[in-house]
């Protein structure tokens, strides 16, 4: 909920700025305009009513901030989807103006939306999408510059075939879909962005196959769980964020079923690219 209201405040400064941007405020070029109403649409961060009382109290702010600049709001409307995807398909049909939406939902949606703003998030000391320059012996690290995206990885786990795929990528061999095609993946829900939507995104860049051309998938129900399956061998590879390893390692062995330090058993095999962290995006229509 701290994230949604300072995402909300973000929005009333923005709007501020949106509003008076490349052009005179609407007061001073012939009076205030009026505008009936502002739809602004919540992905299911949390409980719709947990949503509402959080954000009610912000839109007087947010009304009086774009008078400031000219523009009268009669009536703000702001709803919660009853999924992420509801939320990027009232953007694109125009039933919002205002999303507050996951990167992996603007992806599905980037021709009838665009951004706004993005949250930050600390960065990771690795960015490069060659997938060998992670694999340098050292765990990620967090580092003290911000950044507005991420990006999912394949990680390759212990198994005889994750080891097989991670010493051709070291060797800078490139991967054949047949040798990908041989492992066993396990992925997350196809909503997910870092589980699922990037990682299928990526083998159609490079393959020209997704995730559901592949002959041997399971599906998690979280990271965790797909960190497990990695770790005790049934999975051969697993799709996730790129700082998994970061939170991960101190239980690699205690918790997930590890038998050597995570950094020896595992590396990454792909790299996709940048995944938008939480926004807030605007309906082209």
């Amino acid at each position: 909920m701290k994230k949604v209201v300072a995402m909300m405040l973000s929005l009333v400064m923005a709007l501020g700025l949106l509003a008076g941007c490349g052009q005179k405020d609407a007061g001073t070029a012939g009076g205030t305009k009026t505008i009936e109403s502002l739809k602004i649409a919540f992905s299911p961060y949390a409980d719709a009513d947990q949503i509402t009382t959080a954000t009610e109290p912000l839109e007087a702010l947010l009304k009086a901030k774009l008078l400031e600049k000219g523009y009268d709001v009669q009536r703000i409307d702001m709803t919660v989807g009853t999924s992420y995807t509801a939320v990027g398909e009232a953007l694109s049909a125009g039933s919002a103006d205002i999303g507050f939406i996951s990167g992996g939902n603007y992806v599905l949606f980037s021709d009838d939306c665009d951004v706004l703003l993005t949250a930050l998030r600390y960065d990771i000391n690795k960015d490069s999408t060659n997938p060998a320059d992670w694999n340098d012996g050292t765990i990620e690290e967090n580092t003290q510059d911000m950044t507005t995206y991420y990006r999912s990885i394949i990680l390759a786990g212990p198994s005889a075939k994750g080891q097989e795929l991670l010493a051709k990528v070291n060797a800078g061999e490139e991967l054949t879909w047949d040798d990908l095609n041989s492992a066993t993946w396990s992925v997350l829900a196809p909503t997910s962005a870092s589980g699922y939507i990037y990682p299928s995104l990526w083998l159609q860049e490079h393959y020209g196959k997704t995730i559901a051309d592949l002959d041997h998938v399971v599906q998690s129900d979280s990271h965790s769980t797909s960190l497990a399956r990695l770790a005790t061998g049934q999975a051969d590879v697993m799709v996730s964020y790129g700082h998994i390893r970061i939170k991960n390692a101190p239980i690699w062995q205690e918790k997930l079923g590890g038998t050597a330090p995570m950094v020896e058993q595992t590396g990454i095999i792909g790299v996709t690219e940048g995944i938008y962290n939480d926004m807030i995006a605007y309906s082209k229509t």
